[in-house]
């Protein structure tokens, strides 16, 4: 049986950014090769939710040496996007948290794989947060599929 998305896409506007990249470099600080998050699409609030994307291109650092020919995105590349987004958002809601970094990933699938040039979207859904730590489970989606799923904790520093 193929996995459910974590939220229901045909209710988002996936072209319609409501968190641009400006916004975004306010609270995370990655920059240039490791700036992993271009925009968000979507904030649920009451379910505590974020739809974020990174788009890749033929550029990207990582396009020419990994597969030569047939350009795959690494996993930990997608990862660390989910990784971005769920930190954004922890930082968004808890600023008294201060930076918060990825600490572990648990129960990772990928599912499928990605080819620039490509927008990659992730999901995010935050099951727990305290004062030190937050929990959320995630997706990616590309071209309407699922390519990836984790659970990613990050703890703030």
């Amino acid at each position: 049986m193929a996995p459910i998305f974590l939220y229901d896409l045909a209710t988002v506007d996936m072209n319609t950014v409501v968190v641009p990249i400006e916004e975004i470099r306010k609270i995370i600080p990655q920059r240039f090769e490791f700036e992993m998050l271009s925009g968000i699409v979507h904030v649920d609030v009451p379910r505590d939710t974020i739809i974020g994307f990174k788009d890749f291109t033929t550029d990207d650092f990582w396009v020419r040496g990994h597969i030569p020919g047939r350009p795959l995105l690494p996993g930990v590349l997608m990862i660390e996007c989910a990784a971005q987004l769920c930190a954004y958002w922890t930082m968004k809601k808890q600023p008294e948290m201060g930076f918060v970094g990825f600490a572990k990933c648990d129960e990772t699938r990928f599912r499928g794989m990605v080819v620039p040039p490509a927008r990659l979207y992730m999901i995010a859904q935050l099951t727990e947060i305290n004062r030190r730590r937050a929990i959320a489970k995630c997706q990616g989606i590309y071209n309407g599929s699922l390519v990836f799923e984790s659970i990613i904790t990050g703890m703030s520093f």
